[in-house]
């Protein structure tokens, strides 16, 4: 991908991460609904890709923060980027679906997000840093203050009005 689409993807990335901390911290039930959207896309394009191009994975290794990110990546995961792409997006599809429900399972799926958004931030740029920091943030914020019902019941609840 040329450098400046890097760039502009980069910069999109950090936008829609503002805005999804916003909207956790205003109104979780749209952020969870983000979150329901992010993931289950991630879990489609990652399944996609990897069954298509997994070579295109191997690429990230140049971005990354970390030494031993890159060796990972041009070492075992090279070998195996098929199994290792289909795991992490089963567990993206699985985020994807804990934003619908509530309590125990809603907690679990974001603390899985959470996990896996700190765990690709040292992708740097391949991972538009620190895009994934700030939606980590975002999970944390719905973690703290969401998932006591069921994400459909409150979607359909009007958000209270304020009076001055």
């Amino acid at each position: 991908m040329p450098t400046h689409l890097i760039w502009i993807a980069h910069a999109i990335s950090n936008i829609v991460a503002l805005a999804m901390l916003w909207a956790a911290w205003t109104r979780p039930a749209w952020g969870r609904l983000l979150f329901f959207l992010l993931f289950a896309w991630a879990a489609w394009a990652n399944t996609t890709t990897v069954l298509h191009t997994p070579d295109d994975y191997i690429g990230y290794a140049q971005y990354a923060l970390i030494g031993w990110y890159e060796q990972f990546i041009y070492g075992f995961f090279a070998a195996h980027t098929q199994p290792i792409v289909l795991s992490i997006a089963a567990g993206q599809a699985l985020i994807a679906l804990s934003m619908w429900t509530k309590d125990l399972l809603f907690r679990i799926g974001a603390i899985g997000a959470i996990t896996f958004l700190i765990a690709i931030a040292p992708l740097g740029v391949g991972a538009a840093f620190p895009c994934t920091l700030i939606m980590a943030l975002a999970m944390w914020l719905l973690y703290r203050n969401a998932g006591k019902d069921w994400l459909w019941v409150v979607l359909r609840q009007p958000k209270p009005t304020t009076s001055t």
